[in-house]
């Protein structure tokens, strides 16, 4: 039977959110109902809200998000009723040419709930990312939950749907950090303190955080930094070569999403390196470089989707590190709100007071 929930919905471009009343129809055979227990604020949830993502208003705010199976479609094997899930937005389909390649992580065809939520005049939702999960229970498709330990805190396991998992994976999926390497993160926010969390757990020997707030290089040794560089004050990339004995760093990865920051972070490279772009560049912004640059110095240039993760493979792996104590995942959390203090967390966001907002039902 249909279920009438609270959920947080941005109804106009820049518009601030509302908590309005919403309606979850039967599950379909793929479909599942799950209670939300906690869900992150995300910066892609304010470029929702900006109308930076599509203008398919109104919009079902929140992704980043864990909770329980509440109800299942009479087709679901995947997950059942009671299980505790991390929502993922990219539900792999087995099926497409990626898939079948052996690179599931670029999977073309993701799954999303066959029916629409809706408000309660029956105008459809378009959810964030296909989850939409700023609300007490949300629809998903099935292989949209991955489980993961269930004595893992909500707050935190919630964190591996978007943003903490985008950090880790470019620089352990994407950028293939290995044990000795030197690592450069231009952008110390969530996604950067993420990669930098990532590079130490993959072993590397030197961290370089580079960000112009004070405040953010420190969180970023909090989360394994060596050496920080404040781009205010410093040359970004003069600086990261000091540091490696004039080589440049064998990953650099940007998580800011400029032009001029992914410059720094290809000149800050050693010959042959690695640079990877995980910060979301708006659709006008253009980069313009020698083209003789790009064939002489080799190596990789890559971007990072979800951090090319597998959520079956590794939600529950960075979750069972976080709990033996070897991923300090709970750092990321800076305050619990509730739910009607999500457009307070947009700004909070914006100014760069919190590493992450996270709604706790």
């Amino acid at each position: 039977m249909t279920q009438t929930v609270r959920g947080v919905v941005a109804r106009a471009k820049g518009a601030p959110v509302e908590i309005v009343d919403i309606v979850i129809p039967d599950p379909g055979p793929h479909d599942v109902v799950v209670r939300i227990q906690a869900c992150g604020v995300c910066h892609t949830d304010l470029h929702y809200r900006e109308g930076g993502i599509n203008d398919e208003f109104p919009f079902l705010l929140g992704h980043e998000a864990a909770g329980v199976v509440e109800t299942v479609g009479d087709q679901v094997t995947h997950v059942a009723a009671g299980d505790f899930v991390v929502l993922n937005w990219r539900a792999i389909c087995g099926e497409c040419r990626a898939c079948k390649r052996g690179r599931p992580w670029y999977c073309f065809d993701s799954s999303n709930a066959s029916v629409p939520m809706t408000l309660a005049d029956g105008t459809a939702l378009s959810p964030a990312l296909g989850i939409g999960a700023f609300a007490d229970k949300t629809l998903v498709h099935e292989r949209q939950c991955t489980k993961v330990d269930p004595e893992a805190d909500p707050a935190i396991a919630g964190l591996l749907g978007c943003g903490v998992m985008a950090g880790i994976g470019a620089a352990v999926n994407t950028g293939n950090v290995s044990r000795g390497d030197t690592v450069a993160v231009i952008g110390c926010g969530g996604v950067g303190d993420a990669a930098v969390a990532g590079a130490r757990l993959a072993g590397a020997k030197t961290i370089i955080a580079v960000d112009r707030d004070a405040t953010k290089l420190e969180w970023a040794r909090e989360f394994g930094a060596t050496h920080t560089v404040n781009a205010t004050t410093e040359d970004v990339v003069e600086r990261i070569r000091e540091l490696t004995d004039d080589f440049g760093a064998d990953v650099v990865i940007e998580a800011v999403g400029r032009p001029e920051t992914w410059k720094q972070a290809f000149y800050a490279r050693d010959l042959a390196g690695t640079v990877v772009l995980v910060g979301v560049p708006t659709p006008d912004m253009t980069l313009d470089m020698p083209l003789i640059d790009l064939f002489s110095r080799g190596g990789a240039l890559k971007s990072s989707w979800y951090g090319d993760c597998l959520p079956e493979r590794d939600f529950p792996m960075l979750v069972d590190l976080y709990r033996q104590g070897r991923l300090p995942l709970e750092k990321f959390v800076t305050e619990r709100i509730a739910l009607d203090q999500v457009e307070e967390a947009f700004h909070a966001m914006h100014a760069g007071t919190v590493l992450r907002s996270v709604v706790v039902l």
